[in-house]
This record gives structure tokens, sequence and C-alpha cells, in this order.
């Protein structure tokens, strides 16, 4: 009986892992666009420091995202499909790079990308905190990540973990996602600010 239990312990486990992995494999294929707001926590490698930012997120793929960080500082990050531009509204000051060289196997290359499973290899984790997991290991030699995971409510994102390679992790926990909603243009578009310095790398 102990043994009957087990087996059937495991094998649910096992389908809830397949279905998480399922689940982002769904989410690229069938979210065009979204919107979702965030809270970020990010916490040094010792665990001791914490800094918590939020803001929201908004994309269409391919390619095209926008990330507006509103607490504690204002910053901006647009794609819109060929370039990468990032904003400092403190420093009012901007740089920008081409997509290809900015995106590459990142995070939101795995959020607004068109080719999950090119770019990354999926596995499924255990779950945690009411979340089912995903590892998404870049398949190219990624030396700024460790690891990448994203977590699923049923079908739903939830939430994102990164850790860098110098061990600091990085969660954002979404909330109000919306999926396939129109996203207008300009927001992918950007323009710089009045008397802002411009950085082109």
């Amino acid at each position: 009986m102990k043994k009957l239990l087990l087996s059937l312990t495991l094998l649910i486990a096992g389908i809830a892992h397949a279905d998480a992995v399922d689940a982002l494999r769904d989410f690229g294929r069938d979210v065009k666009s979204g919107k979702a707001n965030f809270t970020q926590t990010v916490t040094s490698p010792d665990g001791k420091r914490k800094k918590v930012s939020s803001g929201s997120f908004e994309f269409e793929r391919p390619n095209r995202f926008r990330f507006a960080y509103a607490k504690p500082f204002e910053q901006v990050i647009v794609a819109d499909g060929h370039k990468v531009w990032i904003y400092d509204a403190d420093l009012n000051q901007a740089s920008s790079r081409k997509l290809a060289d900015a995106l590459g196997a990142t995070p939101a290359a795995l959020l607004a990308g068109s080719n999950l499973e090119r770019d990354f290899t999926l596995k499924s984790q255990a779950s945690d905190g009411g979340l089912d997991w995903v590892q998404a290991a870049p398949k190219q030699a990624e030396s700024t990540i460790q690891s990448l995971k994203l977590g699923f409510k049923g079908k739903e994102l939830a939430a994102m973990e990164i850790v860098d390679s110098f061990g600091q992790r990085s969660r954002l926990d979404f909330s109000a996602v919306q999926a396939n909603v129109p996203v207008a243009a300009e927001r992918f578009q950007f323009k710089l600010p009045a008397g802002a310095d411009l950085i082109e790398q």
C-alpha cells in the first residue's frame, strides 16, 4: 500500500511538473501580447540585503517589450524589435544597443522572444510556494546568468527568478496579468526626453 501511495505521489508530481513545462510552452506559443504589474526583489549573494522595486511590464511578440520601473527609481527599458533602450530618469540618460546584441538568452527573450525552445532547454522543477516551476537553461553560453526559472499558477505566469553569475538573486512576482490584450504600438517606441544624454553601444 505504501509503495502504491508513493508511486501515485510521484506520478502526480510528475504530471504537475509536466504541466508547468507545458504551461511555459503554451505561453510561448499562444500568448502574443500582454500586460502585467510586477514587484522585483533583488537579494544579495549572502541573503542579507534586499532591494524592492515595482512597475509594469508590456510585450508583443516578437521582441517588443517595455519594463517601466516606478518605485523607488524611475527607469524604462524598451525594445522596439530592432533596438533596446534603457532610460534612467534620475540621470536623464539613455543608452541603446542592437536587439541581437542585447537580447540573446535573457529573461526578456524568454518572455517576449519568438522561439523559446531554440534558445532554452526546459526542465520541470519541484512545486514551491503554490507555484509550478520550470527551469529555462540558455543553450548558448550566457555568462551573466547562473539560473533562470519561471513559476506558473495553472496556465498563468506568476513569477520569474534569476540568479546571476555573482550569486545575486532577482525575483519578479507578476500580478494583474492580462494575456493577449492589445498594446499600443507607441508603447514600444522610445523618444529621447529633452536634454537627455544618449550613449549608443
